[in-house]
C-alpha cells in the first residue's frame, strides 16, 4: 500500500462544495497531509469555518465564494488558487445536492438545479482545471464525485441518481481523454456510500412521497461514516492508483461487474503533445 502523504504531500488540494459533507472531510484529510488546501462553497460562511480552522491548525488554507453552476464563478475559484497557493495538483468537484420524491412529482426547476449543480457544476470544474493543470506540466489529479447511487438505482432519488450516473460517465471519458491528449492528470470517480453530511437535510422534495424518502435517508445517516474516516479511505485507494474510490467497498463491488476491467481495455490514439 502506497503512503497517501508521498503521493499527495506538499500539494495544493482544490476542492468544491468543502464547507461541510464528504468535501469538508476531505479538505482536512487534505490538511494533515500537508497540502496547502483551498475549499469553494456557496455557502462561504461555512467555508470560512473550515477553512480558519485549518489555519488555526498550521495549514495554508483560502475560502472563496463559488457557484459551481456559473462557470465565470469556477473560473474565479481556480484562478484565485493559482495565485495565491500555486498550481493545484489535486482538484475535487465534490459539490451536490440531492432531491426526494416521484420523478412526475419534481418541478422542473428542482431537475434543474440538481443537473446543474451535479453535473454541469463538475464540467465547469474540469473545463477550468485541465487546461491549467497541463500548462503547468507537474504530475496532477481529479477526482471527480459520482456516489454509489451512480452504479444503481433507487426509487424517490431520480434526478440525483441520474446525475451521478452522468458524472460517473464524464469522469470515465475524461480519464480516457487526458490519456489520449497525453498530460500527466490521474483521474478518480469517488463513489462515496453513507457518509455524515448535510446533503439530506438540504435535499428538495416536499411531496408525500419526498416525505417518505427523506425519513429514509435520515434513518441511513444515523450509521453513516465520519466524513474524515471516508477520507482517509478514498485518499488511501487513490495512492494506491485506483480510478473507482469507494467508501464502502462492500456495498460498490458487486454493483461494478467488470467495469473497471472494461474502461481499462478501453483506448483512445494519443495526440502529440504540444510543445
Amino acid at each position: 500500500m502506497t503512503d497517501a502523504r508521498s503521493v499527495f504531500g506538499g500539494g495544493v488540494l482544490a476542492v468544491t462544495g468543502g464547507g461541510s459533507g464528504v468535501g469538508e472531510g476531505l479538505a482536512r484529510y487534505g490538511a494533515s497531509l500537508d497540502m496547502k488546501v483551498a475549499i469553494a462553497d456557496i455557502d462561504i460562511e461555512a467555508a470560512r469555518a473550515v477553512a480558519d480552522d485549518l489555519v488555526a491548525s498550521g495549514t495554508d488554507a483560502i475560502a472563496v465564494h463559488t457557484d459551481v453552476r456559473d462557470a465565470g464563478s469556477v473560473d474565479a475559484f481556480f484562478a484565485t488558487v493559482y495565485d495565491t497557493l500555486g498550481p493545484v495538483t489535486l482538484a475535487i468537484n465534490n459539490a451536490g445536492v440531492e432531491q426526494f420524491g416521484y420523478l412526475w412529482e419534481v418541478p422542473a426547476e428542482d431537475w434543474q438545479r440538481v443537473l446543474d449543480i451535479n453535473v454541469t457544476g463538475v464540467f465547469n470544474g474540469v473545463r477550468s482545471v485541465v487546461p491549467r493543470m497541463a500548462e503547468a506540466g507537474i504530475p496532477a489529479h481529479i477526482w471527480n464525485l459520482s456516489s454509489i447511487g451512480g452504479i444503481g438505482a433507487a426509487p424517490r432519488q431520480a434526478p440525483y441518481i441520474v446525475s451521478k450516473h452522468s458524472t460517473l460517465a464524464l469522469t470515465e471519458c475524461l480519464k480516457l481523454e487526458v490519456e489520449a491528449a497525453g498530460y500527466d492528470i490521474t483521474v478518480a470517480a469517488v463513489l462515496p456510500g453513507p457518509v455524515v453530511s448535510r446533503i439530506f437535510e438540504r435535499a428538495g422534495g416536499d411531496s408525500e412521497a419526498g416525505a417518505l424518502e427523506r425519513e429514509a435517508m435520515f434513518k441511513v445517516g444515523e450509521s453513516a461514516m465520519p466524513a474524515l474516516e471516508a477520507a482517509e479511505r478514498i485518499f488511501a485507494q487513490a495512492a494506491d492508483g485506483a480510478f473507482y474510490l469507494s467508501t464502502h467497498p462492500e456495498m460498490t463491488g458487486y454493483l461494478m461487474n467488470g467495469r473497471a476491467e472494461q474502461l481499462r481495455a478501453q483506448s483512445a490514439p494519443q495526440l502529440p503533445v504540444e510543445a
